[in-house]
């Protein structure tokens, strides 16, 4: 059941009814989360704004579905985590990679596992990690400002783990298939 309004182009507050009739011609519907975040417009309209400028980082496809797989893993977000599986398999990222990122186990790619393993320092960690954590990070081939992007990417995902364990927003039907639990 859940616990906050999944608002409608219709009943949303008047500064969120623009914003949903964009996620419904980029989406073809408007996902539940987005209805839940339509609540509050600003909140709506962050997570949108982090989606689009994550999505336009340095992260290559592979990158952006291990930084949020992890995180929503992670977080046991039990919305995000068939989301972007249904999003990684639109991107054509390899299965085996999405199929890693929610078993949590190690990624056959060295550089993705260093991806992962640091993304996960950062989110376990709230922030804090060792300086033998990011040499390893730097030692794959990532740069600071790929350390700056895992914290954009984190701060969406915040937005949207932390709604949808709140909300207990269901999963949208083209999602289901890729249902998760920990």
């Amino acid at each position: 059941m859940t616990t906050l309004k999944i608002h409608t182009i219709e009943s949303a507050p008047e500064g969120s009814k623009e914003l949903l009739e964009q996620s419904l011609k980029t989406n073809g519907m408007i996902p539940g989360l987005h209805g839940v975040l339509a609540g509050a417009p600003g909140i709506l309209e962050g997570y949108q704004t982090l989606h689009k400028l994550f999505t336009e980082s340095s992260f290559d496809k592979d990158e952006l579905t291990v930084v949020w797989q992890t995180i929503n893993v992670e977080h046991a977000c039990h919305y995000c985590i068939p989301a972007h599986t249904a999003i990684a398999g639109m991107m054509k990222v390899d299965e085996n990679i999405t199929e890693s990122l929610r078993n949590e186990t190690p990624l056959e790619n060295p550089k993705l596992e260093a991806l992962r393993t640091f993304t996960l320092a950062i989110t376990r960690n709230r922030g804090h990690v060792s300086s033998e954590e990011l040499q390893a990070f730097y030692a794959a081939g990532y740069t600071e400002r790929q350390v700056l992007e895992i914290i954009l990417g984190l701060s969406q995902k915040v937005i949207s783990n932390y709604t949808n364990h709140i909300a207990n927003t269901p999963v949208d039907a083209p999602f289901q298939k890729f249902a998760w639990t920990k």
